[in-house]
């Protein structure tokens, strides 16, 4: 047979497999040439493809040619520049830090001095089993396997790997997250200095993250029909679209455009500035809530608590989450899904569905 598994032992005693090709042919001249290659493709399907093209680049005398113009394969490392260049036209610029620092962290130190068609499902696995020894959680290394597995998809886009080994996620919890209740809420307002009780209040009532808040101009906020479009954030010092890139409308309650109309200010086109009109730094604006939450008597919170509580206290409310996925711009209902359990009516609305069904069709068997 042409196409076979081949099936080893490593020296850890560990059973490998792939698939190989194994072809015969008869030159014009009588001179029979033998080739046995590991399909670069580890599936049947591949090593049968892989054994056609074999064949004919035998028959075109193709395939001394290809061999002597085979390029070398670069490592993980010699890649990673060109992934990064990938990257900063694709990323928004918090996204590229993070890519970074994982690969500079994580991914590097391990994988860099592999050639790319080198790293196996079984050198994945040992990665995943070192990062759990070293204490990271799994969202963390489900972090930094995106980025290796995302970084195999690009080469095989730029034609420097075959085919991209898979890479499985680890099962992650859901994360937990901090919010106020209602009297915590208004606490919190009442606490807040002068200078930073309208923001504390918008992102109360809108769910706006801070880099929105930061980035927030007038031009986008309709006093009059009562709304706001968030179309910019910011990420130390980096203007650029909301995450998910795309932009959202919220309405404005009652209590967030009063906080507004009385906010209103001259001094430059940001909502909430400093007194010389220029937009707030994130240092700033951690140390302010901080301060504010003391003394308010709170535990120590951030501004993403906020965001949380506005979305916690619309469940609450009885909100559909749908509505509350759209207000907060998430790019998925899964996301918001972890506020789904606060709502009082969830459970009972779910038994109630089955009091429509016709009399006699439950229990019909009993």
């Amino acid at each position: 047979m042409s196409v076979r598994l081949r099936k080893w032992k490593s020296k850890e005693g560990k059973v490998q497999e792939a698939w190989w090709v194994d072809v015969k042919y008869q030159h014009p001249d009588g001179r029979v040439e033998r080739i046995r290659k590991a399909s670069p493709i580890n599936t049947r399907r591949g090593a049968e493809e892989y054994e056609r093209q074999v064949r004919h680049a035998l028959l075109t005398g193709a395939l001394g040619k290809e061999q002597q113009e085979e390029k070398r394969v670069l490592t993980v490392a010699e890649f990673e520049p060109r992934f990064i260049t990938y990257s900063e036209n694709q990323n928004k610029a918090s996204t590229l830090a993070a890519k970074q620092q994982l690969l500079k962290s994580h991914l590097l130190p391990i994988f860099g001095s592999m050639r790319l068609d080198r790293v196996s499902r079984e050198a994945i696995e040992d990665f995943k089993a070192r990062k759990r020894k070293e204490g990271l959680t799994a969202k963390t290394i489900n972090n930094a396997l995106t980025v290796i597995r995302t970084l195999f998809a690009v080469a095989v886009e730029q034609e420097e790997l075959t085919h991209a080994p898979r890479v499985k996620l680890l099962k992650a919890e859901k994360p937990e997250f901090d919010f106020l209740n209602f009297e915590e809420a208004d606490r919190l307002v009442r606490s807040a200095e002068p200078t930073w009780r309208a923001m504390v209040t918008v992102a109360l009532h809108t769910g706006l993250r801070r880099g929105e808040l930061i980035a927030l101009q007038w031009d986008v906020v309709d006093l009059v029909a009562g709304r706001l479009v968030v179309k910019r954030n910011v990420w130390r010092g980096h203007f650029g679209s909301p995450k998910g890139g795309r932009s959202r409308e919220v309405p404005l309650n009652a209590i967030a455009l009063d906080a507004l109309k009385a906010h209103r200010h001259l001094r430059g086109p940001f909502v909430f500035c400093d007194d010389a009109g220029d937009f707030l730094k994130n240092d700033t604006c951690r140390n302010a809530i901080l301060r504010t939450s003391k003394r308010a008597g709170l535990r120590p919170i951030g501004w993403h608590t906020l965001r949380h509580s506005f979305a916690s206290h619309l469940v609450m409310r009885g909100v559909p989450l749908k509505a509350i996925q759209e207000l907060l711009g998430h790019a998925s209902i899964e996301m918001t899904m972890r506020y789904a359990h606060l709502s009082p009516d969830v459970k009972k609305d779910a038994v109630r569905a089955l009091e429509s069904q016709p009399r006699g069709t439950l229990g019909a068997h009993g």
